[in-house]
């Protein structure tokens, strides 16, 4: 099949966003796990936000004016996020999705992004495969973990909102933990009312920008983690990631009853610090 690749635009939002739903709801069917997306109306919104986002570039794989996938690189960081890499299930090949990914790490060289991450499901071996003969690492293993909220408070660890004022303690926590801030993600997530911090010893030990698949946490101990998940309202999404070689949180997880949705990976390429301190990363890294 020949095909081209363009800069996505809004009017692509349909096609595109109904491709991600039957492309993660094949994938997940295929394996046993649930799809991430939950119907085709989520999808389609999601990529009708983000084909209009100034900080998001995307990319669409185009034959004869019909849409075959698309694909999307994060700027809102130092280190630039990828996803969701989708290629219709009746065009699945790897000349379509390595196109794709192609795309947007040349886009992200011409901007001179230190590095770029992706979050991969490890079930699925041909995008594992693809990603890693692109020159993608995996930096860790991860479990998504999901149930019901844990309503329980952490001694000496107290979790409340955050306000605009905390933003710049956070972003000197992530900073110290990964070398880099995410301080365009805080925001947003104060201004959405989702973050919320830790302080523990009268400081902000800890923040979470949301307890789900779509938001990010760091931490300077696991009890910061532990208050953040246990005052978590909910998960949103598919569950909140965890990096599972964090044995002693990940066994707290699973003591408080919370179950194992599906293993995932964070992959990297170009540069990456080893984390200094505890962290969930988001889908998106």
């Amino acid at each position: 099949m020949q095909f081209k690749i363009r800069e996505g635009r809004p009017a692509d939002a349909e096609a595109a966003g109904t491709i991600c739903y039957k492309a993660f709801n094949a994938i997940s069917q295929q394996h046993g796990f649930k799809p991430d997306f939950p119907s085709p109306e989520v999808a389609r919104d999601l990529l009708r936000a983000l084909l209009s986002r100034p900080d998001v570039y995307s990319a669409v794989a185009e034959s004869e004016g019909r849409v075959l996938g698309s694909n999307f690189l994060w700027e809102d960081s130092a280190i630039a996020g990828i996803g969701p890499l989708t290629v219709t299930p009746e065009a699945q090949s790897d000349r379509v999705g390595r196109g794709l990914m192609e795309d947007v790490l040349a886009h992200a060289r011409n901007k001179h992004f230190a590095g770029v991450r992706l979050v991969q499901a490890a079930y699925n071996n041909h995008s594992l495969s693809l990603y890693t003969k692109l020159g993608f690492e995996v930096r860790e293993p991860l479990a998504t973990l999901q149930g019901a909220p844990l309503r329980i408070d952490i001694a000496g660890y107290n979790v409340r909102p955050v306000v605009v004022e905390d933003a710049n303690a956070c972003d000197r926590l992530c900073r110290k933990i990964h070398g880099h801030d995410r301080g365009q993600e805080l925001r947003h997530a104060i201004a959405q009312r989702t973050a919320t911090v830790v302080e523990h010893g009268g400081r902000i030990t800890g923040y979470a920008t949301l307890i789900g698949f779509t938001g990010h946490a760091a931490g300077e101990s696991n009890e910061d983690l532990k208050a953040l998940i246990g005052a978590a309202e909910s998960f949103a999404g598919p569950g909140f990631l965890l990096p599972t070689r964090n044995s002693e949180l990940f066994r707290w997880c699973l003591q408080q009853g919370l179950r194992v949705v599906q293993p995932m990976n964070l992959m990297s390429l170009g540069l990456y610090s080893q984390p200094s301190g505890v962290f969930l990363p988001s889908i998106l890294f």
